[in-house]
């Protein structure tokens, strides 16, 4: 059968190319056109735009790029009647996927999305338009099943796909030679892979390191930017360690973490690494999302188990005085201990390893 698939940003790629994986486990014939990034190319198929081209964060950013987000959404209508797949399968990336959704329904495209719009947190009832033109949803947080059911949709519950790559990793044991690191215990940046989030967030993150002479940091690079563009935001005298496509290998080394609220989050959770988390937006798009957004928290970890295991400082409380006050909490014995164990109630809620496979076993038996 033949699978269209569409991830805008580096983590929809990741979960993007695992379920690819999968889908070719249970569909031998199975063929792939997609928009993504290295990670789904490395799985085969046809590459038609890469997600670097298309991540914008923020209401005013997305306002500022309407011109090349109408001209990628034309781009990919034209494509997807060209190709005419068996079925289209959305990766989270809402503001473009929704509307390619609606397209695709009007054309016949049987439709799947994988990794749930966050409709929960604002604007829930853009649940009926799901409804409406979305054939199948595939969730990977466990309270999304209840917060459709309530809407009157039913929804699989596949696991999260986070835990599959996790199960996957061996780490690298020459990890620290490899790297040129010292035998100072490692503080993990994890500053996001837009450029709008790192110019925004590492700089906050750098200015904590004079604090914490007995550390080493280690900036989780981005692939989509060089070393030259980090190296920007180090001063001269800060001795800062950048690592590319390591991320897993870094907090399987780190002591502590202060993380980009996002995806990260989660991960850093999952490595059982304490953590701080930390997000500044533009000033209107913060405005904006203070008024529509109506959840308790913003990291995917205080959501999952309801209430707050990790501090988030957002905005105005995303300053070098608060973070390091964070950080040295989480580095004391007793701020650790409790964040490791709270930390096991995540893990329970979360289960076990397998949602790719299972999405594209769900996938196929619906398709066949």
């Amino acid at each position: 059968m033949k699978y269209y698939l569409i991830a805008g940003e580096a983590s929809g790629d990741l979960h993007g190319s695992n379920l690819m994986k999968a889908l070719k486990t249970e569909d031998a014939f199975a063929e792939f056109r997609y928009f993504g990034g290295d990670k789904m190319q490395a799985e085969g198929g046809e590459l038609v735009k890469h997600y670097a081209d298309m991540a914008f964060m923020g209401f005013t950013e997305v306002l500022l790029n309407l011109r090349t987000i109408f001209r990628n959404l034309k781009t990919c209508k034209v494509d997807l009647l060209a190709y005419q797949p068996d079925v289209l399968i959305l990766i989270d990336f809402p503001g473009f996927n929704l509307k390619i959704a609606e397209f695709a329904k009007q054309h016949g495209i049987k439709v799947c999305y994988y990794i749930s719009p966050k409709v929960w947190a604002w604007n829930q009832k853009r649940v009926l338009k799901i409804k409406r033109i979305v054939d199948h949803m595939f969730c990977i947080l466990p309270f999304e099943v209840a917060f459709y059911k309530d809407w009157g949709m039913e929804v699989d519950y596949v696991g999260n796909p986070l835990l599959d790559e996790i199960s996957l990793f061996a780490p690298n044991e020459q990890f620290i030679a490899h790297n040129q690191l010292t035998e100072k215990p490692i503080i993990a940046l994890l500053p996001g892979s837009r450029k709008q989030e790192i110019e925004r967030l590492l700089p906050v993150m750098l200015s904590v390191t004079d604090e914490f002479k007995d550390y080493q940091f280690v900036i989780a690079a981005a692939p989509t930017f060089n070393a030259a563009y980090y190296h920007q935001f180090i001063e001269e005298n800060k001795v800062v360690s950048l690592v590319f496509s390591q991320t897993y290998d870094l907090l399987h080394n780190a002591q502590a973490a202060i993380v980009a609220s996002g995806t990260a989050t989660l991960e850093t959770a999952l490595f059982k690494v304490p953590q701080v988390v930390v997000y500044k937006g533009g000033t209107i798009s913060i405005a904006i999302a203070r008024l529509l957004v109506k959840i308790r928290f913003i990291s995917l970890v205080n959501l999952i188990v309801d209430r707050k295991i990790v501090t988030e400082l957002i905005q105005e409380d995303c300053s070098k005085n608060k973070v390091a006050e964070e950080l040295k909490m989480i580095l004391s014995a007793e701020g650790r201990v409790k964040m490791l164990n709270d930390y096991e109630d995540l893990h329970q809620l979360m289960g076990k390893a397998g949602a790719s496979e299972k999405t594209a076993r769900l996938i196929v038996k619906y398709l066949r």
